[in-house]
């Protein structure tokens, strides 16, 4: 991981470019075969080709009679046979019509589905339509979804539901997908406590680590938990050294050129080491780099500001290393609820709710806040240079789009 000094402040979409072009470098390639079971969350390594015509045959999309259209004058038309979902019908006897439900196979010779609804059956087995009759209506045609040899979903798709369903509905059992990502997570300082431990002087509980192994399994890495790095140079080339095998060593706080930052220090003496300073807020600070060909990316040490870089920066990365290809968040305008003077040199991502049809801010967006993303339902994106008044449009991105 190397080529990353910039001067000045990195606009975002620079450094997402730069973190995408280092992860298709270094992208996973190895793959495995998991059931569909096991399949949720991970991506794709092939096409899955349909090995069937979806749906199989014609069939009804109501409850009601199936007919050839030509045999209907107007005349009631006797039932034949009875065809349930499930069931193999006989072929329809000529003039005469077949009582069937929804997503049965048309007999063969029947060409028309009238709904229930508009047909009335007397006594005598006989049904006589009430409304003019159309041609293929009702019927979903065979192959309408997808046809023998379609490439139904292309290599580098993530696996959801929708995904994994229609994966089941093509009859597909097992699926060929990438293989889990392996991710270090570190923190470092002195300052750092784990829940559960008493606070000593100057000391504050380590959120970031729990927030970053719940993010990273949602996201289907395998999560290897590097504990707190403490503030002595041994310990640390120690603990890097311990991590060979993972794919990305993801470090919060602490690396810079300052004299106790020993996670830097490291870097330096065996890696690469390069400092981003961004024009995002919260989040300036970015470490990008390597120890002994490890990819290592630090993010900053405040909540707010590890919630903001890992969704915009480090979750694309992974993804692209995965062969995903639309790794960045979506967004959509919407009117600005609040006001906006301090046109600023960085792009902020404040943490916003939807309020009446209108974004509306936390009101404290320190990025030692992490309560304003509990709060919040996404982020307001204010540009660069830009000033807002209420009713003005703004990016707002979903957090549902960014936390999976």
């Amino acid at each position: 991981m190397s080529g990353c000094d910039q001067p000045g402040l990195m606009p975002v979409e620079a450094a997402l470019a730069r973190l995408l072009t280092l992860a298709e470098a270094s992208a996973i390639v190895e793959t495995e075969r998991v059931s569909l079971a096991d399949a949720a969350g991970r991506v794709l390594a092939e096409p899955l080709l349909a090995e069937l015509d979806l749906p199989p045959w014609d069939n009804s999309a109501m409850d009601g009679y199936a007919l050839r259209l030509a045999d209907w004058t107007g005349e009631p038309l006797v039932v034949s046979q009875r065809i349930q979902a499930g069931s193999a019908p006989e072929s329809l006897q000529p003039g005469t019509c077949a009582r069937i439900f929804t997503g049965a196979p048309l007999p063969a010779g029947a060409d028309t589905v009238e709904m229930q609804e508009n047909a009335a059956l007397a006594d005598d087995g006989h049904v006589t339509f009430r409304e003019p009759l159309k041609l293929r209506q009702n019927v979903r045609a065979q192959g309408q979804e997808t046809r023998i040899g379609d490439s139904v979903l292309p290599a580098g798709t993530r696996l959801g539901p929708i995904e994994l369903g229609l994966a089941a509905s093509l009859g597909a059992a097992e699926l060929l997908v990438r293989r889990r990502p392996r991710v270090a997570v570190l923190s470092t300082g002195d300052e750092l406590v784990e829940p559960g431990q008493p606070l000593g002087p100057g000391q504050i509980y380590n959120s970031n680590r729990r927030l970053l192994i719940a993010w990273l399994q949602r996201l289907g890495c395998e999560v290897i938990d590097g504990g707190i790095l403490l503030d002595d140079l041994e310990l640390t080339r120690a603990a890097l050294a311990a991590l060979s095998d993972v794919d990305l060593i993801l470090s919060t706080g602490g690396v810079s050129v300052g004299e106790a930052d020993f996670l830097g220090m490291a870097l330096r003496e065996e890696g690469e080491l390069a400092l981003w300073k961004l024009a995002i807020k919260p989040g300036k600070p970015l470490t990008c780099g390597q120890f002994r060909g490890v990819p290592v990316i630090g993010l900053p040490g405040n909540p707010a500001s590890t919630l903001v870089t890992f969704g915009l920066l480090a979750r694309p990365y992974l993804l692209r290393r995965l062969g995903v290809q639309r790794v960045e968040p979506l967004g959509f305008p919407m009117p600005a609820g609040f006001v906006w003077n301090k046109a600023g040199k960085r792009r902020e991502y404040l943490r916003a709710r939807l309020e009446n049809g209108r974004v509306v801010p936390y009101p404290n967006q320190s990025s030692g806040v992490l309560r304003s993303a509990a709060w919040a339902e996404g982020f307001a994106e204010v540009l660069e240079d830009t000033t807002l008044t209420e009713g003005d449009s703004l990016r707002f991105i979903p957090l549902s789009e960014i936390l999976g």
